[in-house]
């Protein structure tokens, strides 16, 4: 009896039907009847091991794993969310940011076709949405046929490259045509390429905003000099202490040329002789706000 039991238990891959299975073979192991009861308590028990057998053989779909279900994530690491979602299944896809220094994601549970954005600001998720498949390189449903025309399906990976936080609602257009000039725009402002907008669209505009802001962000490493132009580092000292970023600036040949308060924030203006760097420091909560060259002052001379 009960290696006919554990037999069944071994191809039973259901763990309610398995359940049934031991709670009745446990009732009738309770009597030892005669033979012609276990030959009925065995065929019994064979038919109950086909019928759970063919109830596992039916597919149970897998719902998709929204990004409402993901929020556990918000407030953690960047990094820390990185692996979560990894180990959910989410594979990573692109990443942007910009110039306010957000940084967005985009990550595809391919099992589940799910595509969602990861915002992340100061190095912690801020937010995680839903975004629609085209962000993520997959083109299914409404929103992939809202945006077929713009090129035909074929190529549309190739020629979409701009998201959805991208746009001020962070919605797509639903209009093919403004899509197509949006992302125009965009491929133009993001490659430094000229504005050109002849059929006067805002579209193209909005994009081109998008592009350029993007630009901006990625080249934030960037100091403007050419060539072998000698350059002060400043930039890795957002953030720092007030007083400790003072001494390190003056330290790397800064020296303070002006300075005034506007409610709670003051502004430091730094010239830097030698490299000829004018730099302009924002300082609110005893730290460094932000640092950033701001070409000429009357001061910096």
């Amino acid at each position: 009896m009960s290696k006919i039991t554990d037999l069944i238990m071994m191809r039973i891959d259901d763990g309610f039907a398995a359940q049934r299975v031991k709670s009745f073979t446990g009732t009738l192991q309770k009597g030892h009847g005669d033979l012609e009861r276990s030959f009925v308590v065995s065929k019994a028990i064979t038919k109950l091991a086909a019928a759970c057998a063919a109830t596992g053989l039916v597919a149970t779909p897998v719902l998709a794993e929204k990004a409402s279900e993901l929020t556990y994530i918000n407030g953690s690491l960047g990094r820390d969310a990185e692996g979560q979602l990894q180990e959910r299944g989410f594979a990573h896809i692109s990443t942007h940011k910009n110039n306010m220094g957000y940084v967005y994601s985009y990550w595809w549970d391919g099992a589940d076709d799910d595509c969602v954005s990861v915002e992340v600001y100061n190095g912690r998720v801020e937010t995680i949405t839903d975004a629609s498949d085209q962000d993520c390189g997959h083109h299914k449903g409404d929103a992939g046929a809202a945006v077929a025309a713009v090129a035909g399906a074929a190529i549309l990976g190739a020629l979409l490259t701009h998201k959805s936080h991208h746009h001020e609602d962070k919605n797509h257009f639903s209009n093919s045509d403004a899509e197509q000039l949006y992302e125009r725009g965009y491929k133009d402002g993001l490659h430094n390429y000229p504005f050109h907008n002849p059929e006067k669209e805002q579209a193209y505009v909005d994009g081109y905003h998008a592009g350029v802001n993007e630009r901006t962000a990625n080249g934030d490493h960037h100091y403007g000099r050419g060539g072998h132009a000698q350059v002060a580092r400043f930039k890795d000292l957002k953030d720092a202490r007030a007083a400790g970023g003072m001494s390190e600036l003056e330290r790397r040949g800064f020296r303070q040329v002006d300075n005034f308060t506007s409610g709670n924030t003051r502004y430091s203006i730094q010239w830097q002789p030698q490299s000829r760097q004018c730099v302009q420091v924002t300082i609110a909560d005893g730290r460094f706000y932000d640092v950033r060259d701001i070409g000429n002052h009357p001061k910096c001379r």
